[in-house]
């Protein structure tokens, strides 16, 4: 035991000597947050300037302008004919809807017709119009069909569904949509640095054996055994040290509420630190130099992350690659976050699982391969 905590209090020395260590192992993992934040920290609600033209003189017109300047986030300007493409194409308005002459009749008579909505922006703003807008004048030919052309009936009705009898009252909630996505994009990027770490720290075993280090410390009482179970756990204090420091800056400075418990969120990402270590031993294992080490974690690394939906949802890739991404332990170590923010905890013990069947596959393939290594002696 006393040689064990030997190599690791020497190699945590000698690795953090350097001050770019430093930076790379503790500081690095928060750049996450900002990009994070840059990403969605500046999302504010927008605010809809609507210009509007009437051509129609009723009560049914003037209700139903009414009824759009109360909508939330929307700005109704009342303009005229000659405005309508300066205003549109100078920006100063996201989209105009023209009441022609015509419009009360064609509600009144079932078939509401006569509007038009201009947009240079598309489906973004007239989408969210006419979502509020057609349905309100449904209601309204609703009243007018039930009527029968009855007008006193119709105007019973249409005022009483004017001044409803119940009363409303608006609770705004926190939105908590944009803190799951600057967690998720944060765990992300955690989970790359993690990766990177533990293959630049694994890469100690091949930058020591090329020093001929390693071959001087097997003629002592250490053996090979008890030099990779130190370097195992000098990963595991390093990426300890960032999980801590990402979750507590996240949460305390920048007050990036994850929707999980602190604890639990840690607990996932020490599984998947397991996983990280097992992944960097069976690079260092199939790899005779750091050259050759480094080449195969790059070309690990970089691609799964990406297909994972480290950097982004994995929803929004094709469905052929959201099942190579099953295969990925990065997508279930996510996956298991995300089933954790949203309560669903009937399949996470699957999940966790999994994530320690990944550890153990990949623990058990570097051993494998270590094992078969007779030719040290000729390292270079």
């Amino acid at each position: 035991m006393r040689d064990i905590l030997w190599l690791i209090r020497n190699t945590l020395s000698s690795t953090f000597r350097q001050k770019k260590n430093i930076i790379m192992y503790l500081c690095l993992p928060l750049i996450g947050i900002f990009v994070a934040i840059l990403a969605y920290g500046g999302e504010q609600p927008m605010t809809l300037h609507i210009g509007v033209a009437s051509h129609d003189q009723s009560y049914i017109t003037d209700d139903t302008i009414k009824f759009l300047n109360d909508l939330d986030n929307v700005k109704i300007t009342k303009i005229n004919d000659s405005e309508v493409q300066d205003k549109i194409t100078s920006g100063a308005l996201d989209g105009v809807i023209t009441f022609k002459s015509g419009y009360s009749g064609s509600v009144l008579n079932g078939d509401p017709g006569h509007i038009q909505i201009t947009s240079i922006k598309g489906a973004q703003v007239t989408s969210f119009v006419k979502s509020y807008l057609y349905r309100y004048i449904d209601n309204i030919s609703a009243i007018a069909k039930a009527a029968g052309g009855d007008q006193a009936a119709f105007k019973t009705m249409y005022h009483g569904f004017q001044g409803t009898g119940f009363k409303l009252k608006a609770h705004s909630l926190a939105d908590t949509s944009k803190n799951k996505d600057m967690a998720y994009q944060t765990i992300g990027f955690l989970i790359m640095i993690m990766l990177m770490s533990a293959g630049n720290l694994s890469e100690i075993i091949l930058l020591e054996k090329e020093n001929r280090t390693y071959f001087r410390l097997l003629s002592s009482p250490i053996n090979a055994r008890k030099y990779i179970f130190s370097n195992i756990v000098v990963n595991m204090i390093v990426m300890t040290a960032q999980i801590l420091i990402t979750l507590t800056v996240m949460t305390t400075i920048f007050h990036i509420d994850i929707n999980v418990p602190f604890w639990e969120a840690a607990g996932v990402m020490l599984i998947f630190a397991l996983i990280a270590i097992g992944l960097s031993l069976v690079t260092v294992a199939f790899s005779n130099s750091r050259s050759a080490a480094s080449g195969l974690q790059n070309l690990i690394v970089m691609p799964t992350v990406m297909l994972s939906g480290c950097f982004w949802p994995v929803e929004v890739m094709p469905e052929s690659v959201q099942k190579i991404a099953d295969f990925l332990p990065q997508r279930w170590a996510l996956d298991t976050l995300t089933k954790l923010q949203d309560g669903d905890v009937s399949h996470i013990y699957l999940n966790i699982m999994i994530l320690f069947a990944f550890a153990i596959a990949f623990f058990l393939i570097a051993i494998y391969k270590f094992g078969r290594n007779n030719d040290t002696r000729n390292f270079v």
